[in-house]
């Protein structure tokens, strides 16, 4: 069976190629509906990657982030139709001490092999989580973002110390906005703090206890626990002001993801005792945890529903091309393209 894969080329260029599929395999074929762009789409889509990554990565298909519906089970054990999640971390070995998502072999979707810009896409059947009823596609497809965040929050439950009175979350765009409404589902018993640089973005953290602007921060305004949600250059600002305005011994959970390396102040880490604690991608019990803690609080759909920005019919490589562009030029939120090819 022959199947279209939409590449990215070379910056702002797609074109489709065609692979054969194995039907007869016991890989699972499901067919894409909902995808949603994220910002390491963007860069490899704008080319602001490296030359040489460019080089090695492309051509590659993008988007990781996806639902879609299952077309053939050779176990008969998913219906068609059934709508799942597909995972785009993909292992090739276990290990009883490091997650699927840190060990080194890992491939994942859009960045070591082809993401799910594809008319069918061959699954392995652990690669699939059911979807309930009670997720609408346009959040459910941003659940691997969503999952990145319980990753996080799951990793500081295990690794903070015990003094969980004021969480200060550092970042007012997509990301520190999911971690913020995960964050205050999974630890409702402590005060949330938003700190950005967005009137309008921070506005819409109504369900926070403070917010602040990072130039408007009272001296003696202190967190227990911080998550870096920003990225990028701003990343430093970032982690400057956590550990002024960190308790000693608090732990900071840094999410962000910058090209290039910042400086971070380690003396006044060593002088307070932090803990650094980075998180990166999901595994599949994230994503099992992230359905599950969306089924039971029917608040956070409507909360996650706020920053879909913008949903775009896909039928071709043009429509892709607009949403891409159309991603690019918003202020905020999740770019959703309804995949119709």
């Amino acid at each position: 069976m022959l199947n279209a894969v939409y590449q990215l080329v070379e910056p702002r260029r797609f074109e489709t190629v065609f692979q054969e599929i194995n039907v007869t395999s016991d890989k699972i074929l499901v067919r894409p509906t909902y995808l949603s762009i994220c910002h390491a789409d963007q860069r490899y889509y704008q080319g602001s990657r490296p030359a040489e990554i460019l080089a090695k990565k492309l051509p590659m298909a993008l988007l990781h982030e996806c639902i879609g519906e299952i077309v053939y089970d050779p176990k008969g054990e998913l219906k068609p139709g059934q709508r799942v999640v597909l995972i785009p971390n993909t292992p090739t070995q276990q290990d009883e001490v490091i997650a699927e998502n840190y060990l080194r072999s890992s491939k994942f979707r859009s960045s070591s092999m082809d993401g799910f810009m594809q008319d069918y896409v061959p699954m392995e059947r652990d690669r699939l989580v059911k979807l309930p009823d009670n997720i609408n596609n346009e959040v459910a497809a941003f659940t691997e973002l969503q999952s990145v965040s319980v990753h996080a929050l799951s990793r500081f439950a295990v690794t903070a110390n015990n003094n969980r009175n004021i969480m200060g979350i550092w970042g007012d765009g997509n990301l520190g906005y999911i971690t913020a409404v995960f964050c205050k589902a999974m630890f409702p018993q402590m005060k949330l703090y938003i700190f950005g640089v967005h009137g309008e973005k921070l506005a819409d953290f109504t369900f926070a206890d403070e917010v602040y602007h990072i130039n408007q921060i009272p001296e003696d305004l202190l967190v227990d626990h911080a998550f870096e949600c920003v990225g990028g250059p701003g990343s430093q600002q970032a982690v400057e002001q956590i550990i002024d305005h960190i308790q000693p011994e608090g732990t900071i959970s840094m999410m962000g993801v910058s090209e290039y390396p910042i400086p971070i102040n380690t003396r006044m880490v060593l002088e307070k005792g932090l803990k650094l604690v980075g998180s990166s991608r999901s595994g599949r019990e994230d994503f099992v945890k992230t359905i599950e803690i969306c089924s039971s609080h029917p608040d956070i759909i409507n909360y996650l529903s706020n920053i879909v920005g913008a949903v775009v019919p896909v039928r071709s490589l043009s429509d892709v091309r607009k949403a891409f562009e159309m991603d690019l030029q918003k202020s905020g939120g999740k770019t959703i393209l309804e995949w119709n090819k």
